[in-house]
């Protein structure tokens, strides 16, 4: 294992490389570029053994991984954005085929206006389709998640989403520990599909399908979904036994002893746990949630950490309209089922970018203490 300065989008691409895809088609889209750029000169540089396809759009991108993914090859891409949008209709195919892939999505806002910064909506609005989806707060959460993201993707035979906060790391340096090949081969070996595309032993793939076969084909990708956890649980265990790097489903910040408790997804962990350490010095225990995954959804999971809590505030960036923040979606369905229920706070804490500081998750803390949030009400930020 050696240990480097790299920018968020070169870790990704490390973690890539370690875990040998053969095929990886992909078209550059702000702030995602950098991976597929990384990754053409490890291909050029004969660093990486894949077929690295320009392709001439994000959705002609999909539909190559998709093709490579049928034909039995370990594949791989990346976009971000209104290229995340654009590859929406064959996004729907790949988890349709059972087809596994790992794609790394650099979270940014989608016009109207255009925006370059980031936030949370592009992913947000495909995590219905079938695919895993995985929210990393650092670089080397990306790396390692893009090796684990393979070999979870490969015994589920479904697609693996994984988000990184565009900018604030993709173009962010941060030490990283890239691991040795010999140790991700033996965590990663080479993926061996039971079908394929090939004329040696021709099967049909995607054919139509009549209602009954459509509903129940559907049926088992929500079931392996749901029953996931294990696969994702052992993979975690084996990843730390390999590189003594620990990774769960949900991390939490000093929740045991707070009544009070912040959940994110992202990198906006790093600014909330600044504030919370600030608020710690003043006397004040707040306690912080971060969802690592999205799909599967860690129900269970959640409910016992925030089980006999008092205020839950949800930090989201991103706003199903008309409803309240995506997250908060999530958790308000998680507790349903509980009898005493916390207050839940729901926040639209940025889009687009916008700056949120330590000083404005005080300032959050604070707006509960004080009844100046409505629980019933979606709070946007002055």
């Amino acid at each position: 294992m050696r240990r480097d300065m790299l920018l968020g989008s070169e870790a990704i691409a490390e973690g890539v490389r370690l875990s040998r895809p053969g095929v990886i088609p992909a078209y550059p889209i702000t702030p995602q570029t950098n991976i597929i750029e990384v990754l053409s000169e490890m291909v050029d540089n004969n660093q990486l053994n894949a077929k690295f396809i320009k392709i001439e759009s994000e959705l002609s991108a999909a539909a190559a991984a998709l093709g490579s993914a049928t034909a039995g090859v370990r594949t791989f891409t990346a976009t971000s954005s209104h290229g995340l949008a654009l590859m929406h209709e064959i996004l729907h195919w790949i988890p349709g085929s059972r087809v596994p892939m790992v794609l790394v999505n650099a979270n940014r806002a989608i016009g109207a206006p255009w925006n370059i910064w980031t936030d949370q909506t592009d992913s947000m609005t495909q995590r219905d389709l079938g695919w895993l989806q995985i929210y990393c707060a650092n670089s080397q959460e990306a790396l390692d998640t893009v090796i684990q993201g393979f070999y979870i993707s490969e015994k589920l035979l479904l697609p693996v989403m994984i988000m990184i906060d565009g900018f604030i790391l993709s173009h962010t340096m941060e030490p990283v520990d890239i691991p040795d090949q010999e140790d991700v081969d033996k965590f990663l070996p080479p993926y061996i599909p039971e079908y394929y595309l090939t004329p040696d032993n021709p099967y049909t793939f995607n054919a139509a399908a009549k209602g009954d076969i459509f509903y129940n084909l559907k049926k088992d990708i929500h079931t392996t979904i749901e029953n996931s956890f294990d696969i994702i649980n052992d993979t975690h265990t084996r990843f730390e036994q390999f590189f003594n790097r620990k990774y769960d489903l949900i991390h939490t910040f000093n929740t045991e002893n707070s009544d009070t408790l912040f959940i994110v997804c992202g990198a906006l962990e790093g600014t909330v746990k600044v504030a919370l350490r600030e608020l710690k010095d003043k006397g004040e225990n707040i306690g912080l949630v971060r969802l690592r995954y999205f799909r599967p959804f860690p129900k269970n999971e959640l409910i016992k950490i925030l089980k006999g809590k008092k205020n839950i505030i949800v930090l989201n960036k991103s706003v199903s309209y008309g409803c309240c923040g995506s997250i908060t979606q999530e958790v308000k369905t998680a507790l349903y089922d509980l009898t005493d229920k916390p207050n839940v706070f729901d926040i639209i804490a940025t889009l687009g970018g916008k700056d949120i500081y330590p000083e404005t998750i005080i300032d959050m803390v604070n707006s509960v203490k004080n009844s100046k949030y409505n629980k019933e009400e979606t709070i946007w930020l002055d």
